[in-house]
């Protein structure tokens, strides 16, 4: 089993590509994406999570998003997502 993939705290602009990059370096198996840290979850990162989900159910994998704050739930709840419909690839 592979570790965690520990999100930044600050999910905006800035760290979408870098999100991106340790995503597509994680696509070869079931992947679990640690939200601990995140006290800010901005759309674009939202969405480079959603391409990771899709990708992985794509090739047979899955992702599942564990230790997001109520915060961070009630971000993703105001743009049409929860935890697991996101980690499922879907609104």
């Amino acid at each position: 089993m592979t570790e965690p993939l520990v999100l930044q705290p600050k999910l905006d602009l800035p760290a979408a590509a870098p999100l991106a990059d340790a995503l597509k370096a994680r696509l070869d198996g079931d992947l679990t994406v640690d939200g601990k840290d995140v006290t800010q979850l901005g759309a674009l990162c939202l969405q480079v999570l959603l391409a990771a989900a899709i990708s992985l159910k794509s090739r047979g994998h899955r992702m599942t998003l564990t230790h997001f704050s109520d915060k961070v739930v009630k971000q993703m709840a105001q743009m049409g997502f929860s935890p697991e419909t996101l980690a499922e690839g879907r609104s």
